[in-house]
């Protein structure tokens, strides 16, 4: 009787300090995860990310795929929809809320629909949306939905748990210079011109579990998106993930040189005759005769030759190229084919993420064996889902109508673009 009182005693101690210390954290309880089995790695949210660019007059900051809007303080989604010229309905459905909700001063909130580009007009420093080469000129339209950006943040939210380096952006040509003639100042985090991922808040997730899968820290994600101080979020907001900042360079580390001990002088050569007898002359070698030619081969019938493989991929749509791949302005190929046509999967493998972008363009990512993904763009009337395998020449959809009707197509070996006429037939 006395040792099960005993063992009572010891375990309503036990939780009593557990509860104690749970209540003593000054944030969230948050448990490392990174020495548990397969944990997440969260070492690259080390990384300084570049502060968030400063919104125009009217709260709007503007990127070639969306446009986000900080609200001030006092601000409801009327007074912000007034300003903007948005309907108030539509911006709240847009971001999960109701029309009369209050707004934080500082909160991110995502348009439904582009507004007009922030120009010096309206506060901006530039005029048009943030890019790297962004110089302050307005940009010329393409005509071409950018679906890098968009198709990256796909790919990184359907990628493993266990991965644990975020891809970096390419450093463009303005960043170079940037960087060299900084080189001589104190190294610091240049700011970023990158378009963050924009990333819809689901059931259960919250802006620690974001912050991790994203590799980014929690405090960054809570600047940048305006975030409250309990970190809270909701099921159908938009929360930016700021891209990585520059990891500052590891310090060369000096080749160590040999170093005499005191005392110690340079070795004295022996001479070559008080170590051996001078070698005896002898005659040189005959050479040697010319060994015998070897015998031509023998032509391989034509028939016996080796046939080229088959093509990896099968054409994603029935059309001709009216785009060709260009990398860095067109990273993959535009199809033209008829609107309603099929849409079929280029090759067998399993659908990684579908999502959309604020103008209603549909894309699919399909991840492949070898690391490779195929992108699909401009489809409509989905038949497949997130998860589902598909197998070669198989439906996912049908082409979106437009002028002209057209399926843009990618073709990635990890996140690098690839010429898409390299796979197909």
């Amino acid at each position: 009787m006395q040792n099960t009182s005993l063992r009572r005693a010891w375990r309503l101690l036990s939780c009593t300090t557990a509860l104690a210390l749970l209540a003593a954290c000054a944030e969230p309880f948050d448990p490392d995860l990174r020495d548990m089995g397969n944990g997440f790695d969260t070492s690259a949210a080390a990384l300084n990310p570049a502060p968030r660019p400063r919104p125009d007059d009217r709260g709007v900051i503007s990127y070639p795929n969306y446009q986000v809007a900080v609200a001030r303080e006092g601000d409801t989604v009327v007074t912000l929809a007034s300003r903007l010229g948005l309907e108030a309905g539509a911006l709240a459905r847009y971001n999960g809320v109701s029309a009369d909700a209050s707004l934080r001063g500082g909160e991110v909130i995502a348009l439904p629909s582009r507004v007009a580009e922030p120009s010096p007009a309206t506060g901006a420093s530039v005029t048009g949306p943030i890019t790297p080469s962004n110089t302050g000129t307005p940009p010329v339209s393409t005509g071409r939905i950018d679906v890098t950006t968009l198709a990256g943040a796909a790919i990184d939210r359907a990628a493993p748990q266990t991965q644990s380096q975020p891809s970096f952006p390419p450093q463009t040509p303005a960043a170079s210079s940037a960087a060299s003639s900084a080189s001589v100042a104190t190294p610091r985090a240049l700011p970023s011109g990158e378009e963050p991922v924009r990333h819809q808040v689901g059931r259960g997730e919250t802006a620690y579990s974001i912050a991790r899968l994203s590799n980014v820290p929690v405090r960054s994600l809570a600047e940048w998106t305006g975030l409250g101080s309990d970190l809270a979020v909701r099921e159908g907001q938009f929360l930016l993930i700021p891209p990585a900042g520059a990891a500052p360079a590891a310090p060369a580390t000096p080749t160590p040189t040999a170093v005499t001990p005191p005392g110690a002088g340079s070795p004295t050569p022996t001479p070559p005759s008080a170590a051996a007898p001078l070698p005896q002359e002898e005659p040189p070698a005959a050479a040697p005769a010319p060994a015998a030619p070897a015998p031509a081969p023998e032509p391989q019938p034509v028939a016996e030759q080796a046939q080229p493989k088959a093509s990896a991929m099968a054409m994603p749509a029935q059309g001709s190229i009216i785009r060709a791949y260009a990398k860095g302005r067109n990273d993959g190929i535009d199809i033209g084919a008829p609107a309603g046509s099929a849409v079929k999967a280029a090759a067998a493998g399993t659908v990684a993420a579908i999502t959309t972008n604020t103008e209603g363009i549909q894309i699919v990512v399909i991840r492949h064996p070898d690391e490779l993904l195929t992108v699909y763009t401009h489809v409509v009337d989905l038949t497949v889902e997130r998860g589902a395998s598909v197998t070669k020449g198989q439906t996912i959809g049908k082409v979106k109508a437009g002028s002209p009707s057209l399926l843009h197509f990618e073709v990635r070996k990890g996140m690098e673009s690839q010429d898409p006429t390299n796979y197909l037939p």
